[in-house]
């Protein structure tokens, strides 16, 4: 890949979990940063041991050669709280542009199951008419939101939402303007759809579309267990569904060859929450960035 055109970066979810904060609750903040750098990344997005003031947070991430390159934004549009999303927005926009970040990776979260102990494969919710149109909606007042600031919004699909097939993630983005983009990912993208070729589709699809890219692998075998034992996102998240790139099943190969050849310009993040205990943080992204050497060039 052209490496004038990407950057890399790393989430700190490898580190410590958002969504289940038992999980590398032990690794601070000083730590979390320094092995991103010293692993060899230029990037992070924000976890919850993250300061939340920028002069705070950004000399901390300078003295590594760091910056923020997005930041999970959590919507819910199409339950009906679009006051109370665009306020919280506008506070989101606002402290990720004060830290350099270029776009804002944004989640519709009604009715999501992706934090319940319900069945990822079986439960997820499916929107109605009326939310789709509230959501595509709520997402062009965002992009316009964003852009008065300079600033790009995309949807991240996500297993156990409303937006996570590749029919959801068509509506969505046949329904939104176009100054609305899609955070693509590889992980969530090959777990829905169950195949590297469908995988493949949605991103060749929405090339011109996408500003953000997640790279996270999967283990077939634990996506087989979460199937047939009918388990809940979180205990497949526990139980190693994600890892680092060149460490699951997915080829990654063919996604750097889409995304060079048309020439992508931004960042590729390492996205690959595992639990700390069974997969030492640090260990993972050495062995992510070495892969994306050998394998992308970059």
């Amino acid at each position: 890949m052209n490496k004038d055109n990407v950057r890399l970066a790393i989430a700190p979810i490898g580190w410590t979990n958002d969504d289940m904060p038992e999980l590398g609750k032990e690794n601070t903040f000083q730590q979390i940063v320094s092995e991103m750098a010293l692993a060899g990344f230029s990037g992070s997005e924000v976890g919850n041991k993250y300061p939340r003031d920028p002069a705070v947070l950004k000399p901390m991430l300078e003295i590594r050669g760091l910056q923020i390159v997005n930041a999970w934004f959590s919507t819910f549009f199409a339950s009906g709280d679009k006051a109370k999303t665009i306020d919280e927005f506008i506070n989101h926009r606002d402290f990720l542009h004060a830290m350099g970040a270029k776009v804002i990776g944004c989640s519709e979260q009604s009715r999501s199951i992706q934090g319940t102990d319900k069945a990822v494969l079986d439960d997820k919710p499916f929107f109605s008419d009326e939310e789709w149109r509230l959501t595509a909606e709520g997402y062009n007042q965002l992009a316009a939101l964003a852009g008065e600031k300079g600033m790009q919004v995309c949807l991240h699909h996500h297993m156990g939402t409303g937006i996570q097939t590749t029919e959801e993630i068509d509506r969505f983005m046949a329904m939104t303007n176009d100054d609305v983009y899609l955070l693509y990912d590889t992980g969530h993208a090959y777990y829905s759809e169950g195949s590297q070729q469908k995988m493949l589709a949605i991103l060749t699809r929405y090339l011109p579309r996408i500003n953000h890219v997640h790279l996270k692998d999967v283990r077939n075998p634990v996506i087989e267990q979460v199937r047939l034992e009918h388990l809940s996102f979180l205990e497949g998240v526990k139980r190693g569904t994600f890892t680092v790139p060149g460490d699951g099943d997915i080829d990654f190969k063919p996604v750097f060859a889409a995304l060079d050849n048309a020439n992508y310009q931004g960042w590729m993040v390492v996205e690959a929450e595992q639990d700390p205990a069974l997969a030492n943080p640090f260990e993972y992204a050495v062995k992510a960035r070495r892969y994306l050497r050998e394998t992308a060039g970059i």
